[in-house]
């Protein structure tokens, strides 16, 4: 039988607008939904970083044709990481500056209704060897290797490491939890500042000191916290550039 021509033609173009009506409807929807973390601004050094795709460019200096490269590197591991019953996605981040150095972070997209917000990232180190991710118990765990004390960044990481880390929701950024030889988390021996820290008015003058990890100001990246003694644990919190102690002096 002889279908005329401008019949097939409507035939194929109904195919096509069928096809385009279905993926403007959101057939693709899933596949958004899932890699959504990677199009949120997260705070590295300081310093929000929104990926695109799971890359972020910027100069590394006003008017520098160098780039600092952020990125997605993965790793992920999914948990509840704020005790709301919701998964949440932790993987790492890569950053290059334009040198010989990729410096490693950790962070988090913690899910929310609206999609996810990002955390703060910690630096891990620079050409390290990542091996997993994991959340335990609403802790993030990071595993990896690393040189040993003294030895070149031309040596492999050959050290392992293993970093327990504990999200504070008010502030969104991680604090280290000190693992004990039982394998408990022990906030005795340090943490993360609390909320409660922050609003004491007035702290004691015993003197048990903690060293502390404080944020600086970013100027080129990367920008790593320095480690400040500090008299004890409330005046450690009272400062806003602190987010993580431990118990003792800095070595």
């Amino acid at each position: 039988m002889h279908i005329p021509i401008f019949v097939r033609v409507l035939f194929v173009l109904a195919v096509l607008g069928g096809a385009w009506l279905l993926m403007s409807r959101g057939v693709t929807a899933p596949e958004r939904v899932m890699t959504d973390y990677k199009n949120v601004t997260y705070s590295i050094d300081g310093q929000p970083v929104t990926l695109v795709n799971g890359r972020a460019e910027s100069p590394a200096a006003p008017g520098s044709a160098t780039k600092v490269v952020t990125q997605y590197w993965g790793n992920e591991a999914t948990g509840d990481l704020n005790s709301d019953g919701v998964p949440d996605v932790a993987f790492l981040l890569t950053q290059d500056s334009g040198g010989s150095g990729t410096f490693y972070y950790a962070t988090a997209a913690i899910k929310t209704d609206d999609g996810y917000r990002g955390t703060d990232a910690v630096l891990l180190g620079d050409r390290i060897a990542p091996q997993t991710t994991e959340i335990r118990d609403g802790k993030l765990l990071v595993n990896y290797a690393d040189r040993a004390p003294g030895e070149p960044m031309t040596a492999r990481p050959s050290e392992g490491k293993s970093l327990w880390l504990k999200l504070n929701t008010t502030t969104m950024q991680f604090g280290i939890v000190v693992q004990n030889f039982e394998g408990e988390s022990d906030l005795t021996k340090g943490g993360y500042c609390t909320p409660d820290q922050r609003k004491v008015d007035v702290c004691t003058q015993d003197y048990k000191p903690v060293c502390a990890l404080v944020q600086v100001q970013c100027i080129k990246a990367p920008c790593n916290p320095v480690e400040e003694t500090f008299s004890n644990s409330c005046t450690a919190c009272k400062n806003p550039l602190v987010s993580s102690y431990l118990m003792g002096a800095c070595k």
